[in-house]
């Protein structure tokens, strides 16, 4: 589907995510032909500088960090022709001329405001938008997550937002749905009629979730001490895979069709009590460590950093599906900062086999397993038990394994890519409505007022490992084991 003509509005447009992402991924559209040729990209910052200066930003901090396609200077002078600066306080609608000045007044010409900015930010935004007259119909407005830090926050989030773009126009980002693996997802589960009737607690012993990094927090201390490891990563990217996991078959790809279905989901998930949160959830906070074999500091040893910090940077929990399809089934999220390796993944695995007819016993069958991986290396893994080369039938664990970088040649987008393409189309499919936003905080909200009340500080793990002890006792209880603790010894 072509793209029409669009002025793309970045607000932050000087920023960290701008530079790093933003840009890089428009370029990369641009040299592949998706770009209009009179598109522009309309960066909004306080920085009181001209736009050769801004350019001059662009080409010493975006520019590097491109890494394909590669930069030619013909396709880079083009793009950059596209990047106009413009210098406004985003606060005080009276500044908002400049802006005004910048925007073609051609009402084919599709308005997308990304707003990579404060989430406080956001509603002040939107009114002075309105109130310069450029919250059109054709208009589009992204926002940026931290969408919120409880419930309360993130309604008011959407009914500030609401007041100034329909739902229709807003479009709430999470870039791990653009992943390629999580749509592939969506084609495994319901393009192909081998995995559905299996898909459900009959068969389905367990569902591991995890995204784990081996960064820290770094600079990002006053964002991150504020917010941790429950606000950051599992409000929205964990349970946005989960529901792609869990969700019934939407009626079509349409986007109201499937977040539908999302939000069923969200709603049916059992709400921690005091009682059970105590024993099926896991908070953490690393130490001092190694990792890659460098001495790494523990989190308040950070620069900046509260000397008796109880954000967490780990968090391990076991969640449960109240619907005929997964009552029964335990679904486990981890995330963690400072882990043993950097991957995000999940792991469908299924029940071990009733009855061995082989000279085997039962128990010494490794049970079936899917492993969606999304990060490092994008692809699909089945565990499958085959006989071993030889006489006899002797059993073994194989695998089969599709890599989309092998198996596809064409060039692959990123996540940003994808995403700002969709909004530039106007696919809302990707992105959460403000109901799904609701529904998940409202099912955090208890273990954040838990964890306000509770003076306990988080159980500390070294650097370099897979968090705390406690994570594999909460899965071990359950006879089961995270999936990196079950793989054999090399």
């Amino acid at each position: 589907m072509a793209l029409t003509d669009f002025d793309l509005v970045l607000f932050g447009g000087s920023g960290d995510l701008a530079m790093r992402k933003l840009l890089p991924a428009m370029y990369s559209r641009d040299v592949c032909g998706d770009l209009p040729a009179t598109a522009r990209i309309i960066c909004v910052g306080r920085q009181d500088c001209g736009q050769d200066e801004f350019i001059d930003i662009v080409n010493n901090t975006s520019k590097p960090l491109i890494k394909a396609p590669a930069v030619t200077p013909e396709a880079w002078a083009r793009f950059t022709a596209r990047i106009v600066y413009v210098s406004l306080n985003a606060t005080d609608a009276g500044t908002y001329a400049p802006l005004v000045e910048a925007l073609r007044t051609d009402g084919a010409i599709t308005r997308v405001y990304y707003l990579a900015t404060p989430p406080h930010l956001f509603a002040q935004i939107c009114d002075n938008l309105k109130e310069n007259g450029l919250a059109t119909k054709n208009s589009r407005v992204v926002l940026e997550k931290p969408l919120g830090r409880d419930l309360a926050s993130a309604k008011q989030i959407n009914a500030e937002v609401g007041q100034v773009f329909e739902e229709s126009q807003i479009y709430r980002i999470d870039h791990y749905l653009g992943k390629e693996t999580v749509q592939n997802l969506l084609a495994l589960r319901f393009g192909n009629i081998l995995f559905e009737p299996l898909w459900r607690r009959e068969w389905i012993s367990d569902v591991q979730i995890t995204i784990a990094e081996k960064l820290g927090v770094g600079n990002r201390i006053g964002y991150y001490d504020t917010s941790g490891a429950l606000r950051d990563m599992l409000q929205n990217h964990l349970l946005q895979l989960l529901c792609i996991v869990a969700m019934e078959p939407p009626t079509s790809i349409a986007p109201d069709a499937v977040r539908d279905e999302k939000l069923q989901v969200l709603r049916s998930l059992k709400k921690f009590t005091p009682a059970t949160l105590a024993q099926n959830i896991v908070r953490g906070q690393y130490r001092a460590g190694h990792v890659d074999g460098q001495a790494v500091p523990g989190y308040r040893d950070e620069p900046d950093a509260p000397e008796r910090s109880r954000t967490e940077t780990f968090v391990a929990m076991k969640a449960e599906i109240d619907t005929w399809r997964w009552a029964g089934v335990p679904f486990y999220l981890r995330t963690g900062k400072r882990m043993a390796d950097s991957l995000a993944e999940i792991v469908v695995r299924f029940k071990q086999i009733p009855h061995s007819i082989f000279n085997q016993p039962t128990n010494s069958f490794q049970p079936n397993c899917l492993v969606i991986r999304l990060q490092p290396d994008e692809g699909l893994r089945m565990n499958l038990m085959a006989k071993t080369p030889g006489e006899g039938m002797r059993l073994k664990p194989a695998e089969l394994e599709l890599d989309f970088r092998e198996t596809f040649k064409s060039p692959r987008m990123d996540a940003y890519e994808r995403l700002l393409l969709d909004v530039l189309r106007g696919q809302l499919t990707l992105f959460m409505r403000g109901d799904e936003l609701e529904a998940a905080w409202e099912w955090v909200e208890p273990i954040l007022k838990h964890w306000e009340q509770d003076e306990s500080l988080p159980t500390p793990y070294a650097s370099g490992t897979w968090g705390p002890a406690a994570a594999s006792a909460l899965i071990g209880r359950d006879g089961l084991q995270w999936r990196e603790e079950a793989l054999p010894e090399d």
